[in-house]
């Protein structure tokens, strides 16, 4: 654990983000404008009128203090009651001191989501504000409120020109904000979104922007293709980097650290080589294109998904006493049709956000098959399921779609996405700037229509037809892929890569938290035979372990 907590100050202002009235902000200046915004309208009404990146906080002379983050938490703030009063903080390791222990619970959470979803923090005690909340501590009592919430209001028979002509000047605008005054930097993986903010930059700057990419040396996982076609058709300086796994065995623990808590997103260890490389030819800020598949519907998920809402519109007669009655949980494993048949309705019948839980690789490979029986004793494994509820449930919109929609601005994005980039970043050394998130861009994808999102089985439909001239075909029409990391590939073909893994493994079946029989079978047997899939296991585990030795070495289940 960290020797002693750091200083706290009565106030903190973060990210770059703009008060009603145009009064732009960037940190540390600002509070006196805050206080005063507060004053007048009070935290939750102040909050929503802001645009922009921000995590703001202050203690009054009165003892009286404030919080709020952003919509997407792309600023973060952790807080804890210590002695009567309220500290807070950007980072949870920071309030965190030699007796602050661990929370059983959020690491069974970061086991299940391969983060820790806010509130919960890896420390007792320890909170984190989620995405568009805001927080008052007063007279001793703390008092957290949701200040913005998700509302869809689908334009009926909208004209597609009038809607490509203002999303066009929307993401000219929403580029120009992040630009400032720096050599023009973006991520570019050649997917739509990256290429888009690279195209975007060089039609409202006038300039070549610098774009940076990283490529594998590994079938199936490197698209520097798409990186340089995207390059070619906007005259983008390009800059490429490939990552080897003697980047991952030099990196792995460097990352791991930095981060606040456990964090098992994979493409962290890309993201960062990627900032890395880009600050070491002279770049202070990269744009990201983090954002667009989930505003505009871009996800393979989401046609899969409309799949099986199409079962709740069968009669229920026929549903209840026909189908189910034929095709029980796990019949036919003989019968591939059948089998199939079996499968689709079992799913189909579970209501979202439960269906998707059955994707869950903790799930898959069984909570008790993996987890120690007195690690599992606990924790409760349902409040994850507790938690995702509540999130589904807490946007205002008539579509399925819209919904998820939703659920993945908090779970992909606020908690897994944005944290990967900022943070891998912030060790770079270098400031990010993520255009697609912006609060006017923002608020247009929650008027266009579902099926402009997903129109039949294809995704983000008026996004990529209103950009359709302005972006390269083969990039429309090519697969999500982004900075995927061939860890599980590498980590049976590399010796030094696969001995870290290892070690990190078994050193974490001495903790009493994940069963050692399941870490033998997973490096001996399960690996090499899938190594894409439970790669994805070893991963977390291995990361779960590396931020332990860095942050609580001597810790063990009591």
């Amino acid at each position: 654990m960290n020797p002693a907590p750091l200083p706290t100050a009565p106030s903190l202002i973060l990210g770059r983000h703009q008060l009603p009235g145009g009064t732009s902000l960037a940190a540390p200046a600002g509070t006196a404008d805050w206080q005063q915004l507060v004053q007048q309208v009070g935290i939750k009404a102040a909050a929503t009128q802001v645009d922009g990146s921000f995590a703001v906080g202050w203690t009054d002379p009165q003892g009286r203090s404030v919080l709020a983050v952003d919509r997407f938490a792309i600023e973060t703030l952790c807080y804890r009651v210590d002695q009567g009063r309220l500290r807070f903080a950007a980072r949870a390791d920071t309030l965190a001191d030699s007796g602050t222990p661990i929370d059983p619970q959020a690491i069974f959470d970061y086991l299940y989501f391969h983060c820790i979803p806010s509130p919960r923090t890896i420390f007792q005690g320890i909170y984190r504000l989620p995405p568009g909340h805001c927080a008052v501590f007063e007279n001793g009592q703390l008092s957290v409120e949701r200040y913005w919430t998700p509302e869809f209001t689908e334009q009926k028979n909208p004209s597609f020109s009038a809607l490509k002509e203002e999303m066009s000047a929307l993401l000219d605008t929403a580029v120009k904000r992040q630009l400032d005054g720096s050599k023009p930097a973006c991520f570019l993986s050649g997917g739509v979104d990256s290429s888009t903010v690279a195209g975007l930059i060089r039609r409202v700057s006038g300039t070549s922007p610098a774009g940076y990419s990283i490529g594998f040396d590994a079938a199936g996982y490197d698209e520097m293709e798409y990186a340089r076609l995207a390059a070619r058709h906007f005259g983008c300086e390009h800059h490429e980097y490939y990552v080897t796994p003697r980047d991952l065995v030099a990196g792995i623990s460097k990352v791991a650290a930095h981060f606040d808590q456990p964090f098992g997103n994979s493409s962290a260890l890309p993201a960062y080589y990627c900032a890395n490389f880009a600050r070491e030819q002279g770049i202070t800020r990269l744009l990201a294109g983090d954002g667009g598949d989930e505003l505009f519907g871009g996800n393979a998920r989401y046609a899969t998904q409309r799949v099986f809402s199409w079962y709740g519109k069968l009669p229920g007669a026929l549903r209840t006493q026909v189908l189910e009655p034929l095709f029980p949980a796990g019949a036919y494993q003989n019968i591939s049709l059948l089998r199939k048949g079996s499968g689709y309705i079992n799913q189909a019948r579970e209501p979202m956000p439960d269906r998707l839980q059955q994707y869950n690789l903790l799930r898959r490979l069984g909570m008790e098959q993996v987890l120690s029986p007195a690690f599992l004793a606990q924790v409760e494994p349902g409040d994850v399921l507790r938690q995702q509820r509540g999130v589904w449930a807490g946007a205002h919109a008539e579509s399925e779609l819209n919904r998820t929609l939703a659920y993945d601005w908090r779970y992909t994005l606020a908690e897994s996405d944005l944290p990967k980039v900022r943070s891998t970043a912030q060790l770079a050394n270098i400031a990010i700037g993520f255009p697609l998130l912006d609060l006017d861009l923002l608020n247009f994808s929650m008027r266009l229509p579902a099926n402009y999102k997903l129109k039949g089985f294809k995704l983000r439909w008026f996004f990529k037809e209103a950009l359709r001239g302005f972006l390269p075909d083969e990039i429309l029409t090519k697969k999500k892929h982004g900075f995927g990391l061939p860890f599980g590939v590498w980590a049976t073909q590399d010796a030094p890569l696969a001995k870290l893994a290892a070690q990190s493994l078994q050193s974490l079946s001495t903790r009493g938290i994940v069963q050692p029989a399941f870490i033998d079978k997973l490096l001996g047997e399960y690996l090499p035979v899938h190594p894409g899939y439970y790669g994805e296991m070893v991963w977390i585990l291995m990361m779960l372990e590396q931020w332990l030795q860095q942050h609580a070495p001597e810790y063990r289940l009591r």
